[in-house]
Formats: structure tokens, sequence, C-alpha cells
């Protein structure tokens, strides 16, 4: 079952992330993992000329695609983010748009070569929902792929998360959290013909791995 998302609260603890997160001075970059210069990139979304990314944050990804040629597209829920990824990757022909997730899927009729999602939507939408909306908006063959860190052992389903520690204002969010048969089992039932998920260890023994779960229509 989703958790009860509340957009408008989520959307105000996503702009105070924007005001944290964003950077002027940050490059393009594309990477799966939340270690710099560890494993795969933007290989995994075979060989797009259109790609979506759900929940694109600081937009680095997106403007790293579309410098390769990509018509590269960034969704994410909080208005400031999106204006601050409009004006700083407008030079690389990146696009942005505001909304969430399952409206703007639903709303929506254009589709892509390649959906994907880093740390991002993947993570923090209910899959149940999200996923046969993804399965619509693409095109046959393409590639769906996203990123997010191992669900902890026993601890599966929608987690409750503060932000900004345990004091001060009660902003939360929910993410969703599965082993990654369960993963599979997921896409397959929202009508991909293929799909693994697989735990990519991390440079370094024993510190937090990456779950990587990749989908083809």
């Amino acid at each position: 079952m989703p958790a009860p998302h509340d957009i408008a609260a989520e959307t105000e603890l996503w702009n105070a992330y924007a005001e944290s997160a964003f950077t002027e001075d940050a490059e393009p970059v594309f990477h799966w993992t939340q270690y710099a210069g560890h494993g795969p990139g933007p290989e995994l979304l075979g060989d797009p000329a259109s790609a979506l990314e759900i929940g694109c944050g600081t937009g680095r990804a997106v403007a790293h695609l579309a410098l390769r040629g990509v018509e590269a597209r960034g969704l994410d829920l909080s208005p400031v983010m999106v204006k601050k990824t409009s004006a700083r990757w407008a030079d690389t022909g990146a696009r942005f748009r505001q909304g969430e997730v399952l409206a703007h899927l639903a709303r929506h009729d254009d589709t892509y070569d390649a959906v994907h999602s880093i740390f991002g939507a993947a993570w923090f939408t209910f899959p149940g929902r999200l996923f046969p909306l993804v399965r619509a908006r693409l095109n046959p063959g393409g590639h769906f792929v996203f990123s997010q860190p191992p669900a902890i052992p026993g601890a599966y389903g929608p987690q409750g998360v503060y932000k900004g520690g345990f004091a001060g204002p009660a902003r939360f969010t929910y993410r969703y959290s599965f082993r990654p048969a369960v993963w599979e089992r997921l896409l397959r039932g929202a009508g991909f013909t293929t799909a693994s998920a697989t735990v990519l260890d991390a440079p370094t023994r024993g510190h937090i791995g990456t779950l990587l779960v990749r989908a083809r229509v």
C-alpha cells in the first residue's frame, strides 16, 4: 500500500533541499552511485535519442546527457530546484519541468527512449503506481533504470524519514525499499519484459552499497 504522501508538504521539503544542495559551480556528471567515480555510467540507458530523469535534483545528469546530444529532460517536484536548473544548464540544451511525477506522467503523452532516476523519484514514489506510468511513457525497446540505497534487512515497504535532522520543523517524506527480487517482480507485473535488480558493492568494504535496477519494454 502507498504511504499517505502530502505533496504540498513534500514540495516545501524539496524546496528547502534545493537551497542547500544546488551549487552554481557544479559540473555536469552522470553516475548511478553515491561514490564519485564508482560504478557504471549512462551506458546503462543504451543509446537513447531522448531521456527523462524523474526527480532530477540538481540536473547534473540531465545536463551531461544533453551535452552528449540526447534530448534530455528533467522533472522535479521543487519549483525552486527547477528554476535553478533551468538557468544553470540552459546552454547545454537540457530542459526542466516542475511537477509531481505520477500526475505528470499521467497527464502528458510524451514518450522517451529512456527514463531514469538517480536517488530520485523512483525512491520516493509508490512503485505500484509509478511503474505502469513509466512503462506507458517508454518507446519500444526503451530502458527504465534507477538507483538508490539497498533496503536495510527486515525493513521493507514505505519508510518514513525526517529531513534536516530530528529537531526543528517536522519535515518528512516516505521512501520505498524492497529486496531485489521484489523490485523485479513489481516491474514485470507492470508490463516490463525484462527486469534485473542487483546491489553494487561500495568501493570500501563494509560501506553502504547501491541498489541498481534495470528494466526494458
